[in-house]
């Protein structure tokens, strides 16, 4: 058996010994060279040491600086996988994914009787989406320029474009819209190889009757037009869901109901390809239509009152009116015309610079609603009110008289009637079926020693019917008028109030203005025996899905104004005008209806506003009438054969 040595030898020892010493005799022979080297020899005996410049507070430094690096590492690691990591994860999902909006279908509108006014009418457009369009500039400048040409638009015009909406990157940018099939066909097959490029289909809103396939003109200032969201808009709009190539209601109904109408948009996710081509969709999500909208407007009234009008304004050669025909029971509009008027035909899709200049420089304004808008002095037109203002205040009686022999003098001052002579003895219901100035003198501003209401008193009452505020009817574009007062004429024309200035209050005169829409409130209060309410254009909305019907409620804006026999002497007086006085046209009429004249001056070189109102039947009011014709002259003459056409047709027709 072999025997292990567990203590070795002296012999062994010794050994060792020796081959460490000639070890040690090595070493020092090996580094004793490196001594001028910068490394530090020391020896003593047979111990060796060999010095260095790593030490240990470099290694702790270098060990700090390890564990700061993998921090920082680890750090970035956490925030980006863990704190941030589903927003990169959308980010990266967005470079190789889509959400597409779809769409959803513009709710039609219908007359009263169901006639259709619009529908919706398939289209293409040529969209970029800036996010798949080339980082590097010069290749992006290409893709413009051959867009450019593909368009025939100017580069210019689409680098602005695609600045406007550099911030909405992921989202489709019009650049030409309103392309019929053939010519985006043929842009799609040259666009396929240009990144961000693609034709999107949508719709464009047509406002024609199929019945018939024409179009009212009358009706663009109520319906409106749609038109392409502006960047102001969109800033406002886009986190309501609103998109840079969406469409808006510009004005009238399509502006006042486009939440109604717009309906809800569906979204579908596709996977697209380096280019930005759809290559399969993800999912998808279907839109919701907007609602239908059914108008209380009779589209053949208005239809029939465009042309009547047409025809009246060419035999006097004038081109501006309006006319206003309501419900005077519920606010309802039947018809609204303003002329001269234009085709919202040629916004849809967007209107060519030409045909757009054509409307804004015609002194006209065709573009302009007359109807709610317009501003001129009332004339005699608003006498009935003023009448019954006096009434309640107890100025006067229904017995009360004055002698009208050519009108008032005060001082240097002569206020005439319109009839030289006078009317002779003229009561309340005479002064309004002759339009008798010179009673309105008196019972407005006074006369010796006969007390008027007084400016205050009748600003305060056509107040109470509707007068210098908005009525609140339910398209945009209304104006308030203007009722003056002393604290007016003292700041802004630096003039103190004067009785001269009363009388001309008193018979709708100087600085009072009202809208045709006002007139025909009014003279509706008066009609129904004494309650405001607030005009408008919409009977109900219906769900194109579920057909559920929501019905417009009727507002009531004021009511009891003056007592009930005071409007009363009102309705007589204008019934008194058309059996005898100033309306007497109208007496022709198989019914009996009551109107009111009006001749406003507000020019002295040019003619006067032409006025006529009326309702009708008398007995039970089914309509109330507002004629305006602009510088037609006097309003027996001239408004009141319209208004004998208009309601002679609305008999036949009703």
């Amino acid at each position: 058996m072999e025997k292990h040595n567990l203590f070795p030898s002296m012999e062994t020892r010794k050994f060792k010994g020796f081959k460490k010493k000639f070890r040690t005799a090595w070493v020092e022979d090996s580094f004793a060279f490196e001594k001028e080297q910068g490394r530090q020899i020391k020896t003593e005996g047979m111990n060796m040491h060999v010095g260095t410049h790593f030490t240990k507070t470099r290694q702790l430094f270098l060990f700090i600086i390890m564990i700061l690096g993998l921090s920082v590492i680890f750090g970035r690691s956490v925030q980006l996988q863990l704190l941030n990591g589903k927003k990169y994860s959308a980010m990266a999902d967005r470079n190789r994914e889509r959400v597409i909006p779809i769409p959803s279908e513009r709710g039609l509108i219908y007359d009263r009787n169901g006639v259709q006014l619009t529908e919706n009418v398939p289209n293409f457009s040529l969209a970029l989406i800036p996010q798949d369009l080339p980082r590097n500039k010069d290749e992006k400048e290409k893709i413009v320029e051959t867009l450019a040409n593909i368009t025939n638009q100017e580069s210019e015009f689409i680098r602005t474009t695609i600045n406007e909406y550099g911030n909405y990157s992921y989202e489709s940018i019009t650049i030409l819209e309103d392309l019929d099939y053939e010519t985006a066909l043929s842009i799609q097959i040259q666009a396929s190889d240009l990144p961000g490029i693609h034709i999107q289909r949508g719709s464009k809103r047509l406002y024609t009757i199929k019945e018939a396939n024409t179009s009212t003109p009358s009706l663009s200032h109520l319906m409106g037009y749609q038109g392409k969201l502006s960047p102001e808009e969109l800033g406002d709009l886009y986190d309501v869901g609103y998109l840079p190539s969406d469409s808006i209601g510009k004005s009238g109904i399509e502006k006042q109901y486009e939440s109604y109408l717009r309906g809800t948009y569906g979204r579908k996710r596709i996977e697209v390809n380096a280019l930005g081509k759809e290559q399969k969709v993800i999912a998808e999500e279907a839109p919701t239509p907007g609602k239908h909208l059914t108008l209380t407007i009779d589209y053949a009234m208005q239809e029939s009152i465009e042309d009547i009008l047409h025809k009246h304004l060419d035999k006097i050669q004038k081109t501006r009116a309006s006319v206003v025909v309501s419900n005077p029971n519920n606010g309802e509009i039947l018809a609204m015309i303003s002329l001269p008027s234009y085709d919202n035909n040629d916004f849809s899709g967007g209107i060519d610079t030409k045909t757009y200049q054509s409307y804004i420089q015609n002194p006209d304004n065709p573009l302009f609603n007359r109807a709610i808008g317009g501003t001129y002095p009332s004339g005699s037109v608003v006498k009935p009110a003023i009448a019954t203002a006096a009434l309640q205040e107890g100025i006067i009686t229904a017995k009360t008289t004055f002698l009208s022999n050519g009108g008032l003098r005060i001082g240097n001052w002569f206020f005439p009637d319109w009839q030289a002579g006078g009317h002779g003895l003229t009561n309340v219901r005479r002064s309004i079926a002759w339009s008798v100035n010179t009673f309105y003198y008196y019972i407005g501003g006074g006369f010796e020693d006969f007390v008027g209401l007084g400016v205050d008193r009748i600003t305060a009452y056509l107040k109470e019917y509707g007068l210098s505020e908005k009525l609140g009817i339910d398209i945009p574009g209304e104006q308030p008028g203007f009722l003056p007062s002393k604290e007016w004429k003292e700041s802004v024309k630096g003039e103190r109030w004067y009785v001269g200035d009363t009388y001309n209050l008193s018979i709708g005169q100087g600085d009072l203005l009202v809208t045709p829409l006002q007139i025909n409130s009014l003279i509706s209060t008066i009609a129904n025996g004494g309650t405001l309410y607030k005009p408008h254009l919409m009977k109900y909305e219906e769900d194109p899905i579920t057909k559920e019907k929501v019905i417009y409620e009727t507002e009531v804006l004021n009511d009891n104004i003056v007592n009930s026999e005071y409007t009363e002497q009102a309705r007589l007086g204008m019934k008194d005008c058309v059996d005898y006085g100033s309306c007497r046209r109208l007496s022709l009429l198989p019914f009996t209806s009551a109107g009111k004249t009006g001749t406003a001056q507000w020019s002295s070189t040019k003619e006067n506003h032409a006025w006529f109102t009326a309702f009708a039947p008398y007995d039970n009011p089914e309509i109330t009438l507002t004629v305006l014709v602009e510088e037609g002259g006097g309003g027996a003459d001239v408004s009141a054969p319209i208004a004998f056409d208009i309601l002679n047709w609305w008999w036949k027709n009703k």
